[in-house]
């Protein structure tokens, strides 16, 4: 099996709960440390492991920090990568400096691992609330960008088929590459 075909069993298996809530949005979340802990089994069944890298950017506006989050195929020696980037708000009031780049180094782990592993995070009360049906998220022509990445990246499209509802146009968009 190819590290491009792991990486696609793993995306289509791969479930992490929302254990964590938000109780001023009133919604359920799951934390890039829930993430890591439900692939934990797919590194033994796959011959796989994953890592995180995290690089601070100076900037003159705002502190950035670029986090990388991988995939390392054991049997194939080479591996896939996401990223993700995100400020550091040194204003946010109640946060002592610290906890100001740890919210935003937890928050870019997160982004960069839903981003390798096709995550939707979507939390508005209309997407979490599926009325009793098991709906999946769509992938339309105005936000088929991060699928065109994952299959430039060497993804497959049945992934984006099993994992997603892709309206009719963007499916052309995404076979026409």
């Amino acid at each position: 099996m190819t590290t491009a075909e792991k990486l696609s069993k793993i995306q289509i298996e791969f479930k992490a709960k929302k254990s964590r809530f938000n109780s001023f949005g009133k919604y359920n979340f799951r934390s890039a440390e829930d993430i890591l802990e439900a692939l934990k089994p797919m590194n033994e069944k796959y011959r796989v492991y994953f890592t995180i890298d995290e690089k601070y950017i100076h900037t003159d506006q705002l502190p950035i920090i670029e986090t990388k989050a991988s995939m390392f195929d054991i049997d194939e020696n080479n591996a896939i990568h996401s990223s993700a980037i995100v400020g550091v708000d040194l204003h946010q009031k109640g946060m002592a400096t610290p906890q100001q780049f740890g919210s935003a180094s937890s928050y870019a782990k997160k982004y960069a691992l839903g981003n390798l592993l096709l995550i939707d995070d979507t939390a508005d009360a209309d997407a979490t609330n599926d009325h009793g049906a098991t709906r999946k998220p769509k992938i339309t022509s105005n936000n088929i960008e991060k699928a065109k990445k994952f299959l430039s990246n060497g993804g497959l499209l049945k992934t984006l088929q099993d994992k997603y509802d892709i309206e009719p146009s963007a499916l052309k968009e995404l076979q026409n590459g």
